[in-house]
Order: structure tokens, then C-alpha cells, then sequence
């Protein structure tokens, strides 16, 4: 059966042996094959398209891991949709980040130069357009019904046609990013300046699940 979880870089990239003297062989890296097993992976980042289900596994990876997990959405969003200063979502990122295992998620472009480089792994969501829609469909109902019965309860419905504008935004930026994350991640994995990461591509959310399962029953023995 073909294995949908692939790795783009399924172990640390050696260093070139010295040149001043060829008998003298460099010492060998731990090598590493995140899909497969998480051992030696310390801080991991999920990627994904919007509604791709990036925050739900980051939670599972860190209780099995017993690491924190950050949400950059979280450090980013505040009450009421506020959303904080590119220098506070900076220090909040590099405040949250500067411990030696964890796991994150999120595609915030403003603090990847902060996060990808101290990461050694990225598990990338790279689920079908169909897929991201059909999920945030079901986030946008439940979170439309809660405030819907918040409204009721409380004669205060302020909250419900932004929420409702949230999620059409949200919708119509997984239709804008599908092609364009997709190239771009290709891209970004092949830089030089990214080779220290592994990275695991995940093609459907079965594929997810079988990852999980597989890499957390490893790791249980080898962490």
C-alpha cells in the first residue's frame, strides 16, 4: 500500500567532511525520520491551509510529547477579533518559541523567520481544497450556534454577524491559498537555508491519523 506521509527531508542534512585531512571522517549527526518515529524531533511546526485542523494535531503532538504547544493565532488574536502590533505578535512569538522542546502551528509570514529557523521539524497539512472548506463549514455552524445561543440567552447578538464575516473571510481565503501555499511551501523546503528541517507532507486527514498513530506508539519507547 502507498504510503501517503512522505518526508521531504527525512533526516539532518550532513555537513561536508573537512578537506585538510581526507582520512579523518567527521563525526555522523543523529539521523532522523519523522515519519516513521518523533524521536529526536524537539520543536515542531504544523503547517496548513486555513481549517486544515493544524491546531487540533499541534495539541495532540505536545500531550504526547508532555511539551508546551503554542498557537500563534493565539498570540496574534485578542478579544473581540483585536488582533496585536507586529512588534508585540514578535516578542510574543519569541518569548513563547525560546524554550528547547515544543510544538507550535500556524503560517503567520511575519514570525516564520523566528520559528523555522529554531524548529527541526514541520509536519505540513497539504489536505485537498475540498477538505478545508467542508471544515470550516462545521467550525463556522458550531461557533454560529454557540453565539446563537449565547444571543438568545442574553438578548446580545453584537457578536454574531462578525463571527459570520469571520468565517465567509475565512472560506475565501482557503479558496485564494490552495494553489499558492502549496507552491510556496515546495519552494521554501528546497531553500538552503532550510535544510536543517524534516518534513512530513500530509495528504488527507486518514493519512494524519495513521502519522499519529504510528510516530506516537514509536516514540513512547524511544523518547
Amino acid at each position: 500500500m502507498k504510503q501517503e506521509a512522505t518526508s521531504s527531508q527525512a533526516h539532518d542534512r550532513e555537513p561536508a567532511a573537512a578537506k585538510a585531512n581526507p582520512d579523518e571522517v567527521a563525526p555522523q549527526r543523529p539521523r532522523r525520520d519523522p515519519t516513521q518515529t518523533l524521536a529526536g524531533c524537539k520543536r515542531i511546526v504544523v503547517v496548513g491551509r486555513t481549517g486544515s485542523g493544524k491546531t487540533t494535531l499541534a495539541r495532540q503532538l505536545a500531550a504526547v510529547l508532555q511539551v508546551p504547544h503554542v498557537e500563534l493565532d493565539s498570540l496574534y488574536f485578542g478579544p473581540q477579533f483585536s488582533k496585536a502590533p507586529l512588534v508585540l505578535l514578535r516578542e510574543r512569538t519569541t518569548t513563547a518559541i525560546a524554550g528547547d522542546r515544543w510544538v507550535t502551528d500556524g503560517n503567520k509570514r511575519a514570525v516564520r523567520d523566528l520559528v523555522w529557523p529554531r524548529a527541526d521539524t514541520i509536519v505540513w497539512l497539504d489536505y485537498s481544497l475540498g477538505v478545508s472548506i467542508w471544515r470550516l463549514g462545521k467550525r463556522a455552524r458550531s461557533r454560529t450556534a454557540q453565539l446563537s445561543a449565547e444571543a438568545a440567552r442574553t438578548g446580545r447578538r453584537a457578536g454574531l454577524p462578525r463571527q459570520l464575516l469571520a468565517a465567509a473571510k475565512g472560506v475565501l481565503t482557503a479558496l485564494r491559498s490552495h494553489a499558492g501555499q502549496r507552491r510556496e511551501y515546495s519552494r521554501l523546503f528546497s531553500e538552503p537555508a532550510n535544510e536543517h528541517l524534516a518534513v512530513v507532507r500530509l495528504r488527507s486527514p486518514r493519512a494524519a491519523r495513521e502519522w499519529l498513530a504510528r510516530v506516537t506508539d514509536l516514540s513512547r519507547s524511544t523518547l
